[in-house]
């Protein structure tokens, strides 16, 4: 009997027999691979996920891979077998936002897999099949799981823009700023700056690209032509605008807690900076994720520390919010 994990409400939890939901028109049914553990599913345990941002009970696993075992009446047969990731906003497609393809900002009302809408942690995920994203055959599942943290990634490099030959800089030095790195260093930056407060992501930093890492208590330049903001701690954003030279171009990811310092906008007017903010994974980014991660030029793998059961979500949360410098990315296997 196959498994699923069900959050009932914040700090509960049970493991549930699951029975595979037959794909309407439109929708596939795929088996799931990998289903990553992320700051996101941890605040959907505890309880602290803003209101209408969540719905209990809940089958958390917004970030997976998987296959395609069915599909439903109006999607190509040929899905079936196939690799892939997907989508987790359920935009309504309709809208203005949507038309322009601004999926995550559907005016709709929010609804996205693994929040409001069942999600990984299972053995199988039915979803509309227009969210998919096809991998190559060769594919590895197990990397492809951390695509959605990617995507969310490839959204700000797209803002940003980088041109070869520019100057580029990384705030943050999580899953989402290891992504960064490896995004810019496709552009061919002249130089690529990591700021951090783990000196011991220096290593890591460097390996996938990065010519530089200083913390935030060195001596930090002043003269970047983009910076891409991950941290998502209370003064990231300031310090990622003070990298930044006159006009330069900035893109902020990181959801810090209320209270945070902001930007101060006579700084922002007086050097004229392009601030842009990214809020999810339009299919856009996602497209791009794909390309790029086919072509070999992201490597997930070494960002993943742990793997686990099912049944060790409990400690799966509890390593993703244990601020072991030792723990990277927690990966569930159903």
């Amino acid at each position: 009997m196959s498994t699923a994990v069900v959050v009932e409400a914040p700090g509960e939890h049970r493991l549930t027999a699951h029975e595979p939901v037959p794909p309407a028109a439109g929708e596939a049914l795929v088996r799931v691979h990998a289903v990553g553990v992320c700051g996101s599913d941890r605040e959907v345990y505890q309880g602290n996920r803003p209101e209408g941002y969540v719905r209990y009970p809940l089958t958390p696993g917004h970030e997976w891979s998987g296959t395609v075992a069915e599909v439903g009446a109006g999607v190509p047969a040929g899905l079936v077998d196939r690799k892939v990731v997907g989508e987790g906003f359920r935009n309504c497609q309709v809208c203005d936002r949507c038309h322009a393809g601004e999926t995550t900002l559907c005016t709709a009302g929010y609804e996205e897999t693994g929040f409001t809408q069942p999600g990984a942690m299972a053995a199988t995920l039915t979803l509309p099949a227009r969210l998919l994203h096809v991998l190559p055959d060769d594919a590895d599942l197990t990397a492809a799981a951390l695509l959605e943290p990617a995507a969310c990634v490839a959204a700000a490099a797209l803002k940003a823009n980088a041109r070869p030959g520019e100057r580029v800089a990384v705030v943050g030095t999580g899953t989402l700023g290891m992504f960064a790195v490896q995004f810019l260093r496709a552009g061919s930056p002249a130089e690529l700056l990591v700021v951090g407060t783990r000196p011991d992501r220096d290593k890591l930093s460097r390996t996938f690209g990065a010519t530089d890492f200083r913390t935030k208590d060195q001596e930090l330049p002043a003269d970047f032509d983009v910076v891409v903001e991950t941290a998502g701690s209370a003064s990231a954003a300031r310090t990622a605008a003070s990298l930044l030279r006159r006009g330069g171009r900035l893109v902020l990811t990181g959801i810090p807690a209320p209270g945070a310092e902001g930007l101060d906008p006579t700084d922002l007017v007086v050097r004229q900076l392009e601030v842009h903010t990214v809020f999810g994974a339009p299919p856009e980014a996602w497209a791009h994720t794909v390309r790029v991660f086919g072509a070999g030029l992201l490597s997930p793998l070494p960002l993943v520390t742990h793997e686990l059961p099912l049944t060790g979500f409990a400690e799966a949360i509890e390593l993703a919010g244990s601020g072991d410098p030792s723990v990277g990315k927690v990966l569930l296997r159903p």
